[in-house]
């Protein structure tokens, strides 16, 4: 999720009473909930892909920001106490609820990443493998609302239970999505199969923008992928037919040996597919997930490959 959806869920939670348990409560989930985005430093090493959501996510990171961050904590509190610039309305820092506030601010951003369909490797560095919650948009704007109109209320009426009532909605509303998209899932899978297009063996119901009775369905049916559009309110389900993902043609595999930016995309993506041209001696390799195109062709996040036409 963005960054802003990690600081407003952490926000309600110490707005919903947990910032009565320490100083510098709130200031602590805040900056544990987007501690794990520090892998955004990939970007200027062009580790994007092959570094996000990754080992800054998982157990590993954990057992290092958690302590860390309540230890700098608690640093700071005492060293604005020996400047004289500690705020007198500040109640005393407790160590163990700094613990415990990092614990849970660090936890809550793989818990919420988890809930899209880009995916998070949170078992890293035991394991490389993804997992895909394929509940909300990486940017919900109906959870901003929800959260932001309780942390106000919270604030203004200096009362926990808006805060606590906004993270419940939030809960439910998370629980819903997810609903909806294993029932479109389940719809979608009957639909190819009696289209005749084969047994799905993966499909994914992407929550669109703002539209939560919406989802984007992508399936799979052993390469070939095709799309297709659900409505959950009223009920409405179409499917187009599959194309053929050209991962099999060998200037693919090229491309990943010999470009590591195709090597990254690969190993990030979920449901890739390669659209190959061959003039002058030479294939062009063109790289795309099926979650971030409307449909092949498209030119949105693509990676593109020279290989000889030869290559093997």
């Amino acid at each position: 999720m963005d960054n802003l959806t990690h600081s407003l869920a952490a926000w309600a939670l110490g707005e919903a009473g947990l910032k009565r348990r320490t100083g510098l409560a709130v200031a602590t989930l805040v900056i544990a909930a987007n501690l794990p985005d520090v892998d955004a430093i990939g970007l200027a090493f062009g580790e994007n892909l092959a570094f996000r959501r990754g080992i800054t996510h998982g157990p590993l990171a954990w057992v290092i920001f958690i302590p860390g961050l309540a230890l700098a904590m608690r640093a700071f509190d005492r060293w604005q106490a020996r400047r004289g610039t500690r705020p007198e309305s500040r109640p005393p820092v407790r160590f163990g609820w700094l613990l415990a506030l990092s614990a849970i601010g660090v936890l809550s951003h793989p818990a919420l990443d988890f809930l899209n369909v880009y995916g998070i490797r949170f078992l890293m560095p035991f394991t490389e493998r993804w997992f895909y919650g394929d509940t909300l948009f990486i940017i919900d704007v109906w959870v901003w609302i929800a959260l932001g109109l309780g942390l106000f209320l919270s604030r203004r009426r200096k009362r926990e239970a808006p805060a606590r009532v906004a993270l419940v909605t939030v809960a439910l509303y998370i629980g819903l999505m997810g609903y909806g998209s294993h029932v479109a899932e389940q719809r979608a899978a009957v639909a190819v199969r009696e289209a005749g297009y084969g047994p799905a063996r993966q499909v994914v119901a992407s929550p669109p923008p703002i539209n939560p009775f919406r989802r984007d369905i992508i399936y799979d049916v052993g390469g070939r992928y095709g799309y297709g559009d659900a409505n959950l309110l009223p009920p409405s389900l179409s499917i187009e037919a599959p194309f053929e993902t050209n991962m099999d043609d060998p200037a693919v595999a090229a491309a990943a040996r010999t470009s590591k930016q195709a090597a990254d995309f690969l190993y990030w993506s979920r449901l890739p597919f390669a659209e190959v041209t061959r003039a002058n001696g030479a294939a062009h390799v063109a790289l795309g997930d099926a979650r971030f195109v409307d449909r092949p062709g498209t030119n949105m996040f693509r990676i593109a490959v020279d290989v000889p036409e030869d290559a093997r």
